[in-house]
């Protein structure tokens, strides 16, 4: 993660470990590395259910703390699809990993 304050350690915060912090910013990460292109249609709508609420609880646990929340993806396809199902989440396409 670029300017990852903590290279290679998660960060405990409010009751949860998050991927990556960016003290400049404020930010929390989360990463997801999945192949989500891999998947079929119905997988991939399957996924997205599946993770949006502990999404959504992680970033409502960041702004608690003043920090802003992003979702890290490997593909514009997973970013697209999570912006759908919640256009409040912040979603970046990690084109670097």
């Amino acid at each position: 993660m670029p300017n990852n304050s903590f290279p290679g350690w998660d960060m405990f915060v409010n009751g949860k470990s998050f991927d990556a912090l960016q003290l400049a910013t404020r930010t929390l990460w989360d990463v997801k590395t999945d192949d989500f292109d891999k998947h079929s249609p119905h997988s991939q709508k399957f996924f997205i259910k599946m993770k949006l609420g502990e999404l959504q609880r992680e970033k409502r646990l960041a702004e608690a703390c003043g920090y802003d929340f992003i979702v890290g993806v490997r593909s514009e396809a997973h970013k697209t699809a999570l912006n759908r199902a919640d256009p409040t989440l912040k979603v970046a396409f990690m084109d670097w990993c």
